[in-house]
């Protein structure tokens, strides 16, 4: 009998599940829009809460596919649009405000005091990034600052941050975790010791204790408990990616000079630099390709 996987890919204009046997042919696959939210000029945000609902309907479908056996169905995979940034009360589960995607430039007045305040230096030495308004950092700080209690929610210890790979896999599982390749895109992911960097946490003034466990791209995650798929059949969530890596990956770049690109709601290249982080001259940025059990890939 065949053995199938369950993929999420929560992308930015769409949320998809498919459903893979164990020779890579889709089995199942739908999808459906994500509403773009633009309030105000440079604004774009999400409704994590409906991007959730959906991906539990598209998997309840998908556990109805008539030709396979739900009992084959052997784990789930998940992919997300990165830097998306989703801040939630952890003691109601709720956001305390829309998710900000990563194209949105509503905390770009944010990242030019960090350029002022001289922070440039440090941030590329330990990022492998730019202080920019697309990764998530300056877009936990203009939640702090422009949703009320906010702060005080952090400094009582009942904020809880994640990209969409963390806000699912919380409501999924429980469990507050997000993969390397979507930790190393927050801004405050230091590349080389693999940690949270508390340098940068001080500086952007956020509170390590919003932020979620750091697990490999290959990792147990942990078992769905989410009651309307559970009650169909026990799954566990067994890999994360953010969805340029996970690209990486599906293409099998797993050689120092490997190359792909994407062309989805932006463009893409992605280089396999090996081992060890190389830090461009040339404005390109530097990040983590995958961590998959102890072997790591920029």
């Amino acid at each position: 009998m065949s053995k199938y996987i369950i993929t999420i890919d929560q992308g930015t204009t769409s949320s998809k599940v498919i459903l893979f046997d164990e020779r890579a042919n889709i089995i199942f696959n739908a999808s459906t829009p994500v509403k773009q939210i633009y309030k105000s000029l440079g604004f774009v945000e999400q409704d994590a809460m409906q991007i959730y609902e959906d991906i539990v309907k598209l998997i309840i479908r998908a556990l109805k596919e008539p030709n396979i056996d739900i009992k084959d169905i052997i784990g789930v995979g998940i992919t997300n649009q990165r830097e998306t940034t989703v801040l939630w009360d952890k003691r109601t589960g709720k956001p305390i405000y829309y998710a900000i995607v990563w194209q949105s430039k509503q905390s770009n007045y944010i990242c030019e005091d960090w350029i002022n305040n001289g922070y440039e230096k440090a941030v590329k030495e330990k990022t492998g990034l730019i202080i920019n308004p697309y990764f998530s950092a300056s877009k936990i700080r203009y939640i702090l600052d422009n949703v009320e209690g906010a702060n005080k929610l952090m400094e009582e210890g009942n904020l809880l941050f994640g990209t969409i790979d963390s806000w699912l896999i919380y409501n999924l599982t429980g469990h507050h975790v997000t993969d390397i390749t979507n930790a190393s895109r927050t801004l405050l992911f230091n590349i080389h010791t693999l940690l949270w960097d508390d340098e940068l946490l001080n500086m952007f003034k956020i509170n390590k204790n919003i932020l979620p466990k750091v697990i490999n791209c290959n990792e147990l995650v942990g078992e769905i408990k989410e009651p309307r798929i559970k009650e169909i059949i026990n799954l566990k969530i067994c890999g994360v990616a953010g969805d340029q890596q996970a690209s990486l990956i599906g293409h099998t770049c797993f050689c120092e000079g490997d190359l792909k690109i994407t062309y989805g709601t932006g463009s893409f290249m992605l280089l396999n630099t090996g081992k060890n982080p190389f830090m461009s001259s040339s404005g390109l940025l530097t990040t983590i390709g995958y961590k998959i059990d102890n072997n790591i890939s920029y």
